[in-house]
């Protein structure tokens, strides 16, 4: 069981003009959990790879030991006993078709006996609480089913210090304080060191050992306990807001009529009546794997599903796919999927060409780049942001494309309060210009309620509205 040391650790991409980290000293001590925090961009995820050898740390760059020893000097066989990363984005971590073997490819790396893998991936499943997902196909996963499978390779490789880089952004809030236990109880029971990236604070102040901050000068700071009920204060559990039910419209902006999915085996939603509303911003919520991101792929036609869906009074399938497109933009929960070019500006210039309207001018670009803490990128290659970087350029290309409709999944994923605040500040007035009807499908609700019109919740296979009856049209 390992405590981290870190020894004048300084870090600077080739790219950059300032260091990530500048001669940082610092201890993570043994069996113990540390909450790391910092704004999007700051380094979170670069000292997490840096300390699990996932970035070589460059000459006379200071040192990284593991119970005194350094970590350059542990065999690269033998190093994911000592220590395991899991990523922001899973997707970039799995390899293989299914849950199971994915486990097994893992535990195979560590040169597992044959005789015991089973027994593992059994107890790690178990562990994380998705024994049902075993046989699934890696693909077929919610964005949160793919957090938890990511948790149970960690925790079937049993290493003596799990790294994570914010692990539950696609969580549901009642799977990410069960999750959160799981990792108490990796420390108490298994003596295990835990060093966590977070911006959602929620459920922390409680169970961990230090908050340890990443500051403006690139260095750590430990947050001393005196201070902690403030910080943490603006992530307190609140009950959601109670919006109203919208009342029926002859021509609503969706009508689903006796709209059923299905994923394989799986009943997602059973057959199902009803609208969704123009120029009103409504949120979809529910547990990991019910199928909020499959209603999505409904809606923009991705995937196959029974019964009608009509759109201002017209089925779907019956337009053209090319305009209907235009009209219906879906916002993706993995941000890197919907980029297509090198640079930022690169894909602003080419959302700019493609835009529905042009209510976003080169000035109000700039402005915005500005609001969301992305001006002066214009030349970086996208996939040098940070995840939250990311989400926030990603969403910005989505707003300026103006089409009418955009269904956005998790788009706070990987977002700090202020980049939140800020973002949502952004909608509001675009909003206003453009009356743009936003569908949300979100699990982190800290300072998204203020955009919200209508609560929609997908539970036990069914889509009811969340809210008493209204007259508002």
């Amino acid at each position: 069981m390992a405590s981290i040391a870190l020894k004048h650790l300084s870090y600077q991409y080739e790219t950059a003009q300032t260091p990530i980290f500048d001669r940082v000293v610092t201890e993570f001590p043994a069996h113990q959990f540390t909450l790391l925090t910092g704004p999007s961009g700051t380094g979170k995820s670069t000292l997490l790879q840096l300390m699990a050898g996932l970035l070589p740390l460059p000459k006379n760059s200071g040192t990284i030991s593991y119970d005194h020893v350094a970590l350059s000097s542990l065999p690269v066989g033998t190093r994911s006993k000592r220590v395991a990363m899991m990523f922001q984005n899973p997707n970039q971590q799995f390899a293989m078709d299914t849950v199971e073997h994915e486990l097994v490819f893992a535990l195979e790396n560590q040169q597992i006996a044959a005789v015991e893998i089973e027994d593992r991936i059994i107890q790690a499943l178990t562990f994380v609480g998705i024994q049902k997902l075993q046989h699934r196909q890696l693909n077929h996963l919610s964005g949160g089913e793919k957090q938890k499978v990511a948790l149970a390779v960690i925790v079937a490789m049993d290493s003596d210090v799990i790294l994570l880089d914010e692990p539950f952004a696609s969580v549901d809030p009642q799977a990410r304080q069960s999750l959160i236990d799981r990792l108490v109880e990796l420390r108490d029971q298994y003596g295990k060191t835990i060093i966590l990236a977070d911006h959602d604070y929620a459920g922390y102040d409680a169970v961990v050992d230090h908050v340890v901050q990443i500051t403006r000068d690139h260095q750590l700071r430990r947050l001393p306990k005196t201070q902690w009920a403030q910080f943490f204060a603006a992530f307190r559990p609140q009950s959601l807001p109670s919006w109203p039910a919208p009342a029926p419209e002859p021509t609503p902006l969706f009508q689903l009529d006796q709209v059923a999915l299905t994923q394989g085996n799986h009943q997602l939603l059973v057959p199902t009546t009803l609208q969704l509303h123009a120029h009103r911003n409504t949120l979809i919520t529910g547990a990991n794997g019910t199928g909020k991101s499959t209603l999505f792929e409904a809606l923009v036609r991705l995937t196959t599903y029974q019964g009608a869906i009509r759109y201002q009074g017209k089925d779907i399938q019956k337009s053209r796919r090319k305009r209907y497109a235009r009209h219906v933009a879906l916002l993706f929960q993995d941000a890197e999927a919907q980029f297509f070019n090198i640079t930022v500006a690169e894909e602003l210039a080419q959302s700019q060409k493609y835009a529905y309207g042009d209510y976003f001018t080169p000035a109000k670009i700039n402005d915005a780049l500005t609001q969301l803490n992305l001006a002066g990128r214009d030349d970086q290659v996208i996939y040098t942001l940070s995840e939250g970087q990311k989400k926030k350029l990603q969403i910005l290309l989505m707003l300026i494309m103006q089409s009418p409709v955009l269904l956005m999944d998790e788009p706070l994923k990987g977002l700090d309060l202020k980049s939140i605040n800020a973002l949502v500040t952004l909608l509001k007035t675009t909003l206003a210009a453009t009356q743009q009807t936003l569908i949300i499908i979100s699990h982190q609700l800290t300072g998204l309620t203020p955009l919200i019109d209508y609560h929609l919740r997908l539970a036990n296979h069914q889509l009811q509205y969340i809210g008493g009856p209204t007259n508002e049209s």
